[in-house]
């Protein structure tokens, strides 16, 4: 997997979470032949518990892709609710409509192409869950954006709180810890991110390290 994250970790969190069904596998091996970046199994098999230990109905995402982690949260979402998938490429889009429909969730999600921003201000909440997982530098406007629409005993979760391709894990860590580090602008979005969760007593935040790491912070 990563130096932060050790391969045999990853494997016995996938080992010991929730199980994907075929259309998951396909995804699995679109990402890897594609190398485009998803939270993999074990990180979408937290997904899919934290949205089932919060009974989410309406789940909203900064950064879908092609809708990998939306479908891991789709297998704990009822009929009636809801997923808004926010996705800037269009083709990106297309492909999760698909993979959702496949898998029978096309009746729960809704797949907005464009900024997660705009499509934001068209949806009221209050969300059970939000998942953060677009621009590093952008993390924390995200969270500001959306926190007032969080439901008190819901839940956001941000993706690559501890590594990504661009983010430097050591500076992170004395970020975090209050140092004053010269770093790129991913880590320090992830670092003012985290600052900003932590800083905010309506929210509890913890970190599970899985996958690239994902920060989750319960709304008291």
């Amino acid at each position: 997997m990563t130096d932060v994250v050790p391969e045999q970790v990853e494997r016995f969190a996938r080992l010991v979470g929730p199980s994907g069904d075929a259309v998951v596998a396909e995804m699995d091996a679109y990402a890897e032949k594609t190398g485009f970046p998803t939270v993999g199994p074990a990180v979408g098999g937290w997904l899919q518990v934290l949205a089932t230990m919060v009974d989410a109905e309406l789940v909203f995402e900064f950064g879908s892709g092609f809708g990998y982690s939306a479908y891991w949260f789709a297998g704990a979402i009822p009929e009636d609710g809801e997923i808004v998938c926010c996705e800037f490429d269009a083709e990106n889009c297309e492909r999760a409509r698909d993979y959702l429909a496949r898998g029978g969730y096309d009746d729960r999600t809704v797949v907005e192409e464009g900024d997660a921003f705009d499509t934001l201000e068209r949806y009221d909440g209050p969300f059970d869950v939000v998942l953060v997982d677009s621009e590093k530098e952008r993390y924390a406007e995200a969270f500001e954006a959306v926190r007032e629409k969080v439901a008190p005993g819901g839940v956001v979760v941000a993706d690559n709180a501890m590594t990504a391709g661009p983010i430097d894990f050591d500076a992170l860590v004395e970020l975090v810890a209050g140092e004053d580090v010269e770093t790129n602008a991913a880590t320090e979005g992830v670092a003012d991110y985290l600052h900003t969760v932590r800083a905010d007593d309506a929210f509890e935040t913890a970190l599970i390290p899985v996958g690239e790491g994902i920060a989750v912070s319960y709304r008291r």
